[in-house]
């Protein structure tokens, strides 16, 4: 096992952190300030910029116009992209978007990908993907009540999701509804292309996170399917494996998400650095001279640390024994990079005072869209299950959620 990284990765990584701090840092408290949409004309720039270096898609194969780098490198160049809001977004590996890519590449038709991939691919459009249900756990994808009944040569989708994140303004969503309630409880649901304009599709509203509704790409949607129709040849894969093709999707997306957080870690670690030495308390007294300030930085930097090598160490398991085999560390990243995540941002903030809480620093606006981290793509609580199980398994001890 071998992390060290080689001269053209590490290469890499300068200029794209170089290409973020010059082209998106300056943005962001125009982000928060005056929203996204805002932002869509420089944004589509700095998109161009990073096509014509070669940055683009990063983690979609070269046939398909990407980077092709494995999951280790592009974990790398998530952390990097993290660091930013705007980061994944400038490069087009943004979720949700980056996970619709993966299963469309190797699931789609050759008429699903003209359609709808390789307008995905190029920025010219946006996706969303709509799982979740307000009157469902999230924890327990098998059990929903969207249901996609036959009808002729057609499904007709009812149901309401929410948390379909950046629905607000995407093009078609990749939808999970039933297709067979008498199936077992991993073959019920189906995935389905569904088009935003289509006849009985809905955008409900986008939903307040912390009082932030949000807009465009940077919201959470609440979508509602009434009678909502589309032709069966938009049926994503089998009939029956949504749940399969999910699963396929959360794995590298948890991997992709994690070296994200470690990003903006990195990012908290500086912002606090610098002002422990440029804030002062009194005349000649930095606030980096008190021991407990001194603690947050090490605490922070070192479960980061922890974090990053944990993240990498998944992404390597994944890439040699598959998803299934590295289930115990995809698990362990998710809830222990997403507690890191939280502590650190909060120390952060805390180190900044008063300034910390507003948008003059990007602080507060990676603590409210992050706390949530420790929720999507599974609870905590249901990968510990997850870990405990496999734990467990050898000594004949079956845990069941």
């Amino acid at each position: 096992m071998n992390f060290s990284m080689d001269p053209r990765t590490r290469k890499l990584l300068e200029e794209i952190q170089e290409l973020v701090e010059q082209e998106l840092y300056p943005l962001e408290s125009q982000l928060e300030t005056a929203g996204v949409r805002s932002l869509l004309p420089g944004l589509q720039e700095v998109r161009k910029k990073v096509r014509e270096l070669g940055y683009w898609c990063p983690h979609v194969p070269r046939e398909y116009g990407g980077m092709g780098l494995s999951l280790v490198e592009h974990g790398l160049v998530s952390a990097v992209l993290g660091r930013c809001q705007l980061g994944h977004y400038a490069f087009n590996c943004q979720a949700p978007d980056a996970g619709n890519m993966e299963i469309l590449i190797k699931h789609a038709t050759p008429q699903q990908k003209s359609t709808f991939l390789q307008p995905l691919l190029e920025g010219q459009i946006r996706s969303c993907f709509a799982m979740t249900e307000p009157e469902r756990p999230g924890s327990n994808p098998t059990w929903m009540e969207t249901s996609a009944v036959r009808d002729g040569p057609d499904y007709v989708i009812n149901g309401r999701k929410w948390f379909t994140s950046a629905a607000d303004g995407s093009t078609f969503a990749v939808v999970m509804a039933v297709t067979d309630a008498a199936a077992g409880r991993y073959e019920r649901a189906s995935m389905i292309l569904v088009p935003l304009e289509t006849a009985g599709f809905r955008i409900v509203r986008n939903i307040p996170i912390m009082g932030h509704a949000g807009e465009d790409y940077f919201s959470h949607g609440e979508v509602l399917f009434e009678d909502c129709r589309v032709p069966r040849e938009n049926l994503l894969g089998a009939e029956g494996a949504a749940f399969k093709i999910a699963q396929e999707r959360l794995g590298a997306g948890r991997i992709h998400h994690c070296m994200r957080w470690i990003g903006i870690c990195e990012r908290a670690i500086e912002l606090m650095c610098r002002r422990a030495a440029d804030r002062e308390l009194s005349p000649g007294q930095p606030l980096g001279s008190k021991q407990i300030v001194q603690r947050w930085i090490a605490d922070s930097w070192t479960q980061t640390q922890a974090a990053r090598l944990m993240v990498l160490n998944a992404a390597w398991k994944m890439e040699e024994d598959g998803q299934l085999g590295a289930r115990k560390e995809i698990s362990a990243i998710k809830y222990y990079a997403a507690n890191v995540l939280q502590k650190v941002l909060d120390r952060a903030i805390q180190a900044h005072g008063g300034l910390g809480v507003t948008s003059d620093t990007p602080l507060a606006g990676f603590f409210r869209d992050e706390r949530a981290a420790r929720i999507y793509d599974g609870p905590d609580e249901v990968h510990r299950i997850v870990i405990a199980r496999e734990l467990l398994r050898p000594y004949g001890l079956k845990v069941t959620f």
